[in-house]
């Protein structure tokens, strides 16, 4: 079990003090209460960026994101008093503590950019959403096997691009005058965005052959190498959902012996005030 998700009885079979607090701030309710004052916090500096909007209401948007930004510091303080020190072990309450510390910093004239960066209590539904969390750690999991398919990706289309410049540079210097402009052409080329009558069949018009060179970079490169990013991650995602199902079947197995536990200890504690023995 997760500290954050540990029952409210310590190993000697004494309740903790704060085990209310730690009810409290771990209920569904409470999480679906913060989640919504996420999104509606979200909504209100989206509305902040109209003119409109502020000229009708900025007291009252100013007033909500006081008072969701108010939510959020009492959320994480009452985190701190509940878990102390382990809050800080888990990596989404770092994630979360960090947000919320950036948006109390005051957003004067020279730092307006902090005021900008309010918009990343957004990020927070990441934190809160089991989903998401399992997106995110799939996507951070999958790095050391993207960063292979990266390398082989990157030496393609270094290769590619010097023989494009070679080959369209004196013709098409715009495109391909160069390695660098080689490269920035062969990337619109690998998103299909206008690829075709936007830069291949011009240069078909002067080089007819041209096609023997650009069809296979495309079937190498989107259909092929981008295929394995994207087969890299769905992997990564199926085991990061299982070791996150494993967790909580893991965290639901310890609650159920710590219950069991605390009534053996409660029946236990009857049975010495009766002065009966215990049944075997």
């Amino acid at each position: 079990m997760s500290d954050e998700a540990a029952a409210a009885v310590d190993e000697s079979g004494k309740r903790e003090p704060l085990g209310w607090l730690r009810r409290f701030i771990e209920a569904p309710r409470t999480q679906q209460f913060v989640i919504g004052v996420i999104i509606i916090n979200s909504i209100v500096i989206g509305l902040e960026t109209s003119p409109t909007a502020m000229a009708l209401a900025g007291d009252l948007l100013h007033a909500i994101d006081a008072i969701a930004l108010s939510i959020f510091v009492a959320e994480i303080g009452i985190k701190l008093i509940v878990y102390r020190l382990r809050f800080f072990r888990d990596p989404w309450n770092l994630f979360d503590f960090t947000i919320v510390a950036v948006s109390l910093f005051p957003a004067s004239a020279g730092m307006s950019v902090l005021r900008a960066l309010r918009v990343l209590r957004a990020l927070r539904l990441i934190s809160l959403v089991p989903s998401m969390r399992i997106v995110i750690q799939a996507l951070l999991q999958a790095i050391p096997s993207m960063s292979s398919v990266f390398a082989l990706l990157c030496l393609v289309f270094y290769v590619a691009s010097v023989m494009a410049t070679k080959l369209f540079g004196a013709e098409f210097d715009v495109w391909f005058g160069t390695v660098g402009r080689s490269a920035f052409s062969l990337f619109q080329i690998m998103t299909l965005e206008s690829w075709s009558m936007g830069i291949v069949r011009p240069v078909m018009d002067v080089y007819p052959y041209a096609w023997v060179f650009f069809v296979p970079f495309i079937l190498i490169v989107t259909f092929a190498v981008l295929n394995l990013f994207i087969a890299i991650i769905v992997n990564s995602m199926h085991d990061a959902a299982a070791a996150d199902a494993e967790k909580q079947a893991e965290a639901h197995d310890e609650a159920l012996r710590n219950l069991t536990e605390e009534v053996a200890r409660l029946r236990r504690e009857v049975v010495s005030r009766r002065g009966d023995p215990p049944a075997s």
